[in-house]
């Protein structure tokens, strides 16, 4: 007899979610999920809720009335979802789920880590839930093969680790997918950056211009790059490159490539590069990079400076002359030697330079957009357009600072102006920008 009646989830969650597994296990084995060929179809989900409800609410069990919904719901997340972590991976607030062992689960909520009260049943309760969400997405695990970067069909993106690289156990780490779509006015929102700002992007996009995106790892690169791509116009062909797919454009002349950086049984893996090379022959007006990191990166260079502007791409880095700099040992990889020739390349194949930051607090700003001018005297030539000057935090925690316009007016508005986005001299002149609510004119248009 199981007996959970004086207990709740209060007094002490491990045990509860120590039920929770030994009911799913009792559901599975009377179930046979093993010989099911389709574990997803509705008949079979509606007949394993019907008995989830019966075994919670059998005499066995002992569980108090209030608490079997709760139980059946915590059960079908175990069979379906995403077990303990279900609820965390349903919260819009949460942006990333930290598994570090059983007893340890952490999420970035709203750009700050905290812990949570979850737990697992045991590390046995952890390992099932990884090898499960390893097989949705396609691919497999163990001691030999411990690593595993994959997206899940809903589009969330899982890496995991094992033993022994994972000195403590297991460890788990989850960013939800689903159907999230984060435009510039979301942004803008959030205050990550002024209407002028965005104004001044948009016109660069859809002005063609390259544009280099950088900042740390969850600094909100991809997010922004999404936002700048749906800019561009719906006559022309897009071509998305990425190692992990996460860019959902939600629009039909899309091509979309991912990587493969482990191939399954009888299957090579697929290099950024291999599929840089073929989305090339795939007659992109746009290519779409989500994040450079080795040999691929001296293609996109010819390609962006000799055919395929308006072009935009992300490389981890710290600042925009960091990230150029990175540029250059990228290109090392592909046996590039560094030369003057490459850095007048690198100069050439980008106009615009925008660095994220994530601020202490959580909050996520656009901190520098500049121009990259052109390479003189073995340096680069960056010109800042716009600024963000952090001035401390307030008795909240929440960021202090200001956007500014530097006074510099960008080399390139006679080319936007001529491609019919001119922009107006007034918004670059030296001075504090302001956070409006309204949506700027040329994301509207």
């Amino acid at each position: 007899m199981i007996g959970l009646a004086s207990r709740t989830r209060s007094d002490d969650g491990k045990s509860l979610q120590k039920l929770t597994t030994v009911l799913t296990r009792r559901i599975v084995e009377a179930v046979d999920l093993s010989k099911v060929p389709d574990i997803d179809s509705e008949d079979l989900r509606k007949q394993v809720e019907a008995l989830a409800t019966q075994v919670c609410a059998s005499d066995s069990v002992r569980l108090p009335a209030e608490m079997r919904e709760t139980m059946v719901g915590e059960i079908l997340a175990e069979i379906y979802g995403f077990g303990p972590l279900e609820t965390l991976m349903n919260d819009p607030q949460v942006s990333d789920v930290l598994v570090n062992g059983p007893d340890s689960v952490c999420v970035e909520r709203n750009g700050v880590l905290e812990e949570t009260e979850i737990h697992f049943a045991d590390e046995a309760h952890l390992r099932q839930l990884i090898d499960r969400l390893v097989r949705r997405a396609g691919r497999r695990i163990s001691e030999r093969s411990p690593v595993v970067e994959a997206q899940l069909p809903d589009g969330s993106l899982l890496n995991v680790v094992l033993t022994p690289p994972a000195v403590r156990g297991p460890m788990l780490s989850l960013r939800p997918g689903g159907p999230k779509r984060v435009g510039l006015e979301d942004v803008l929102r959030r205050g990550s950056l002024a209407p002028e700002m965005i104004n001044f992007l948009a016109a660069a996009v859809r002005g063609r211009l390259n544009l280099l995106i950088s900042g740390a790892t969850g600094a909100g690169k991809t997010t922004l790059l999404g936002g700048l791509a749906r800019l561009i116009p719906e006559s022309e062909r897009i071509v998305t490159i990425e190692r992990t797919a996460e860019l959902r454009l939600e629009r039909s002349d899309v091509v979309s490539l991912e990587a493969r950086s482990v191939g399954g049984p009888g299957q090579l893996p697929v290099t950024l590069r291999e599929i840089l090379r073929s989305g090339l022959r795939m007659r992109p007006d746009r290519l779409v990079v989500g994040e450079v990191r080795g040999s691929e990166t001296i293609d996109l260079l010819q390609a962006m400076s000799g055919g395929h502007p308006g072009s935009m791409l992300t490389v981890n880095a710290i600042s925009t002359r960091d990230a150029l700099e990175r540029i250059e040992l990228l290109t090392a990889t592909g046996d590039v030697r560094p030369s003057s020739g490459l850095y007048h390349q690198i100069a050439s194949a980008f106009q615009l330079l925008i660095h994220v930051a994530r601020l202490p607090s959580g909050e996520r700003k656009v901190v520098r957009i500049s121009e990259l001018c052109g390479y003189f005297e073995g340096s680069y030539v960056i010109e800042d357009i716009f600024v963000y000057r952090a001035a401390g935090t307030d008795e909240q925690g929440r960021a202090q600072g200001l956007f500014y316009s530097t006074g510099y007016e960008p080399l390139c508005l006679p080319q936007l102006a001529t491609l019919g986005h001119a922009l107006d001299s007034e918004s670059f002149a030296p001075k504090e920008l302001s956070i409006a609510s309204q949506t700027p004119a040329l994301i509207q248009n």
